[in-house]
């Protein structure tokens, strides 16, 4: 008997603790980057200083379906989104995205993309949106290289590095930090 009164408990702590997450349908896009991004309120404990400047380089390296959109970059609108509507101005927040592998071709241009693939790039609105809001995009030159990219294939924008690892250490040199997800 006890021990089902446990469970009972435990299940109760379970379902109490789980409602306070948000569901699917809190998330929202904007307030930065409409269409992408999607975010939810948070209870959060840590304090942030909506002063404080982020600079943070994401690194994608899986290319997403040639249906779909990339969703690793759709983690920078998440990023923007989400802290902007939580009280960072836009200009606090400095983004990098470095691409290598087959993401590449994820940045292709959309006549490029769809000489590949027979279909548009599903990435091209969020990669406009991120571009107008200053998040800077590198492709690996050497990854560039290996699958048959060349500068005038990528989505106007974006930059071409000599590879992932020299842009990451040009960023961290000018005082990024790698984003771990």
């Amino acid at each position: 008997m006890t021990k089902n009164i446990n469970k009972l408990f435990t299940l109760i702590a379970f379902c109490i603790s789980f409602s306070s997450f948000s569901s699917p349908t809190s998330f929202k896009d904007g307030p930065l980057i409409k269409g992408f991004g999607k975010h939810a309120p948070v209870k959060q404990q840590l304090i942030l200083n909506t002063q404080d400047t982020f600079k943070v380089v994401f690194d994608v390296s899986e290319q997403g379906s040639t249906d779909t959109l990339n969703r690793r970059f759709d983690s920078l609108a998440r990023f923007l989104n989400m802290h902007v509507a939580n009280g960072f101005a836009p200009k606090n927040i400095q983004l990098a995205l470095v691409v290598h592998g087959k993401a590449g071709y994820d940045l292709l241009n959309n006549q490029s993309y769809q000489a590949r693939f027979s279909k548009n790039n599903p990435n091209k609105q969020l990669l406009q949106q991120l571009l107008h809001n200053k998040v800077r995009i590198y492709l690996c030159g050497q990854s560039a290289r290996y699958f048959e990219i060349n500068n005038a294939q990528l989505h106007t924008g974006v930059k071409m590095a000599l590879s992932a690892m020299t842009a990451h250490v040009v960023l961290n040199n000018e005082g990024y930090s790698q984003n771990p997800f």
